[in-house]
């Protein structure tokens, strides 16, 4: 056997359906119960909880113990860029699951990666911010200019603060339904936070949808309209 990652390892986890289920509802950033996840998966608790010690110990979940109850997230968001880099590949050569109705459409307008924007909207903020020099894209690497300082510190976002954290600041998150990259890292998740605390969009409970309020689409649009 040759040296190195074992990626068979994780992709065997990751492609069993109950577990790929299970990661999925984490994607929203929620903690779930073993008996919510099993709903999820559409598995008994014991098989659920049999999923949940792999994933566990794969270091894809993490368990969080609160009084009697123990809940289950990703591990972290390096965990769910690889998951939405999965469904883009699953999309793109056709092995998708049809789910019809308003929830699909408005699942690619906007949604929850784990804790950041994503779908259309989360695409277009991070076009508008490359295309007025605010976030400089490397590679696969993407940092604030001297400008997107300014701009995310009027906008209401803590930058010293969030750099006192272990998340890396700026990331890119490759968008399974629009194909291109939306903004993740700290100032990723700040930015839907302040969005959502200026009343522009709101999360649906327990589902990845995120809903815009017409003051959102309005102020959205005269923020990160499209450029040039």
């Amino acid at each position: 056997m040759k040296e190195g990652p074992d990626i068979s390892r994780i992709a065997a986890l990751i492609g069993d359906p109950a577990r790929s289920n299970i990661l999925t509802a984490l994607m929203d950033g929620r903690a779930l119960t073993a008996s919510e996840l099993a709903e999820e998966a559409g598995v008994g608790l014991s098989t659920a909880s049999g999923h949940l010690s792999k994933l566990t110990e794969a270091a894809l979940v993490t368990p969080r113990k609160s009084g009697r109850h123990k809940y289950f997230h990703l591990t972290d968001a390096e965990v769910a860029a690889v998951l939405e880099a999965l469904m883009g590949l699953a999309a793109r050569t056709g092995a998708t699951r049809v789910r019809t109705g308003p929830r699909d459409a408005q699942m690619q307008v906007a949604r929850v990666c784990y804790n950041h924007l994503a779908g259309r909207m989360g695409v277009q903020m991070y076009s508008s911010l490359i295309g007025r020099g605010l976030v400089v894209e490397i590679g696969e690497d993407a940092s604030l200019s001297d400008a997107g300082r300014t701009f995310a510190e009027q906008f209401g976002i803590d930058l010293k603060g969030l750099e006192k954290g272990r998340t890396r600041l700026c990331r890119t998150c490759l968008d399974w339904s629009e194909r291109r990259n939306h903004l993740a890292g700290s100032l990723g998740r700040a930015m839907l936070d302040r969005m959502e605390e200026q009343g522009w969009m709101a999360r649906v409970p327990g589902q990845r949808v995120i809903r815009v309020t017409h003051k959102g689409e309005r102020a959205f649009e005269e923020m990160f309209g499209v450029v040039g």
